[in-house]
């Protein structure tokens, strides 16, 4: 099987390690990649990978059996669509599908006719409804932009003129719509779930830390770190979530004629009245799909094949290490408000060489030189496996400072609430 990765980040490069794992998969190419990629499997230009004709051609000249597509900007300009009227087998939702991220009226929309569990919501198109939605719901105020924002477009906040500042930046874009949210209490979970439009499966839960700073203080980001197992959940949590959640809302798409085929991602909060939808996305999430990805023994070629042709149901139970997994994230100088590029990074060759952790490249690139430098605001994953959550964090945090990068910050305490001691 040949398999192309539409991508450039951390989470295709986990993708890519993971798929040259599975011994079904004869060769991974990526398009564009990135320079940790690069190191691993062939890559491909690919100036737009929003462009669906570009990656139809590509995937034809390839001869591709099977194109993965990363990050969410493609599925909703519609390059899944584009590739099945090619007759390429592709994982990753439609358009139509995948406005279930694209979309997050929609997707409330959706789960309401589902009945899926989630947070009360307004959807508000003037700067008048907004204030009627943050007072009917009241603090801490949830405020979240309609469209896509590359997991930066939702501010938390107990400050009303914080909420009402992200709403009006909302609302200034063409066609601007925000979703005011009741805040939900607990900790957060992802799930990801394999869909074939039909039949769901899903991955061990994860857990994600959004905030730039320890203990969960300043803005958003896209994602600072994360760690699987959850040993604190319930038994059978995830299969809840299917119940509950993605089963529901997969047959819900069915019924719309949108049949979903590809990663559901369902953020959720484990509330004091159990588990609610926070937000769905239509691929997997970064940096929390790494760690799961790092922990599954089934292939993963054969498993995205099957979802993307409408064979899940021959799988059973997937097989997982018993290894702990800890992601940290490093990010540049100024992240997430305005991050400092093309910084010389140090360190990463005896990393490698080591080989005690997995370096997932974010946002880097080669100069001509080749020398490696800094090109986005998180710019490397360190992620670990170890016997025990201790053993991956100690081993995680011992590279991650190893690594030099002039200004750059992480968080300290990435799985440390779950860790024994």
């Amino acid at each position: 099987m040949i398999v192309l990765v539409v991508g450039s980040g951390a989470r295709e490069h986990a993708l890519v390690l993971s798929l040259a794992a599975d011994p079904e998969v004869d060769a991974v190419v990526a398009a564009p990649g990135n320079p940790g990629i690069e190191l691993v499997a062939d890559c491909e230009p690919l100036a737009d990978p929003c462009d669906p004709e570009a990656v139809v051609a590509l995937a034809q000249r390839l001869r591709a059996d099977l194109v993965v597509i990363g990050p969410e900007a493609p599925l909703v300009a519609g390059v899944a669509d584009a590739l099945r009227l090619a007759g390429i087998p592709c994982f990753g939702p439609s358009a139509a599908a995948a406005r279930l991220e694209g979309s997050k009226s929609f997707a409330k929309e959706v789960m309401a006719a589902a009945g899926v569990p989630t947070a009360l919501a307004h959807v508000c198109t003037t700067r008048a409804e907004v204030e009627d939605a943050l007072d009917a719901l009241g603090a801490p105020h949830v405020v979240k932009d309609d469209g896509l924002a590359a997991g930066k477009g939702v501010v938390v906040t107990d400050s009303r003129e914080a909420a009402l500042a992200h709403a009006d930046a909302c609302l200034a874009r063409p066609g601007g719509t925000v979703v005011i949210e009741e805040y939900l209490d607990g900790p957060e979970v992802s799930v990801f779930c394999l869909c074939d439009g039909t039949t769901v499966l899903a991955l061990a839960p994860s857990q994600d830390f959004k905030r730039v700073g320890d203990g969960d203080t300043g803005p958003n980001t896209g994602g600072m770190g994360a760690y699987s197992p959850l040993d604190w959940l319930p038994a059978g949590f995830a299969d809840l979530v299917v119940e509950r959640v993605a089963q529901p809302v997969v047959d819900e798409m069915r019924r719309r004629g949108t049949p979903y085929v590809g990663v559901l991602y369902v953020g959720l909060a484990v509330t004091s009245q159990g588990p609610r939808v926070i937000e769905f996305n239509a691929r997997f999430g970064d940096p929390d799909s790494q760690v799961v990805l790092a922990r599954l023994r089934t292939g993963l070629g054969v498993l995205l094949r099957a979802a993307a042709t409408g064979r899940l149901e021959e799988f059973g139970a997937l097989h997982w290490s018993r290894s702990a997994a800890v992601n940290v994230v490093l990010a540049a100088q100024g992240y997430p408000s305005a991050p400092v590029v093309g910084d010389p990074i140090g360190g990463l060759d005896e990393l490698v060489e080591e080989g005690a952790v997995t370096v997932l490249h974010a946002g880097t690139r080669r100069l001509p030189s080749g020398e490696l430098v800094s090109s986005g605001g998180r710019v490397l994953n360190i992620l670990a496996l170890g016997d025990d959550l201790a053993a991956a964090r100690g081993a995680a945090y011992e590279a991650v400072a190893r690594v030099g990068l002039r200004g750059s910050h992480y968080r300290t305490d990435i799985a440390r609430s779950a860790t024994p001691g």
